[in-house]
């Protein structure tokens, strides 16, 4: 059975998310109050509808919280995406994303019971100022504000070295969760396992220690 999603807010982000979600085989309400923009997804979405859901008689006229999923990504309008997450949990929808403009916002999105809360801008971000400064690092994800999961490149100094000998978790208190090498992946690799040149390792950990372990060991 297909999943069935709900994306509220048609801008640059919405809109990605809407024409991914049906590239991977989803059904997609996608809702806007600006026509124009629900003109634009009309032969994208599923089913593209316009309308103020800032109104609970209008989201329960068209069903929503029969959706597995429901994405609130209003741009500017922080009062409008308040607004529409607190309408979502009145009427009972089952997993609310919204789109974050700043920390307050979260803030009050929790609150109110957003299931997840995202900063898609700052997150950019942070990936590519983490990217630039690097060499070695390829991807980052944050997990928490102090937790992430970084993609890392091997160089010369890892290679012939096994998980063993580099001793990542008592020297920087990180974790190897799964080493790419080519076209395959090795999840949760023994700790014989030896690291090859252009290995990509993904470490898991606090920041400051990956930071460590890739200012020491990579440098």
């Amino acid at each position: 059975m297909k999943k069935e999603f709900v994306v509220i807010g048609l801008g640059r982000f919405g809109g990605s998310i809407v024409r991914e979600l049906i590239s991977q085989g989803g059904d997609v309400m996608a809702i806007d109050k600006f026509p124009d923009r629900v003109d634009e997804f009309a032969s994208i979405a599923t089913q593209a509808v316009v309308a103020d859901t800032t109104d609970e008689s209008v989201l329960k006229s068209l069903g929503i919280r029969n959706f597995d999923h429901v994405i609130v990504a209003i741009g500017e309008d922080i009062q409008s995406s308040i607004l529409t997450t607190l309408m979502l949990k009145e009427i009972g929808v089952n997993k609310i994303t919204v789109k974050a403009q700043n920390d307050y916002h979260e803030k009050v999105l929790r609150k109110i019971g957003a299931d997840q809360v995202v900063h898609p801008e700052r997150d950019m971000g942070i990936r590519i100022a983490n990217n630039i400064m690097s060499n070695n690092v390829l991807d980052y994800l944050e997990l928490s504000d102090e937790h992430s999961i970084m993609e890392i490149k091997a160089n010369e100094l890892l290679a012939g070295s096994t998980i063993l000998d580099l001793d990542i978790r008592a020297k920087y208190g990180i974790n190897i969760v799964a080493i790419k090498r080519g076209e395959d992946i090795i999840v949760s690799p023994q700790a014989d396992e030896p690291i090859q040149l252009h290995d990509i390792m993904i470490v898991i950990g606090a920041d400051a220690d990956i930071i460590r372990f890739e200012k020491k060991a990579l440098n």
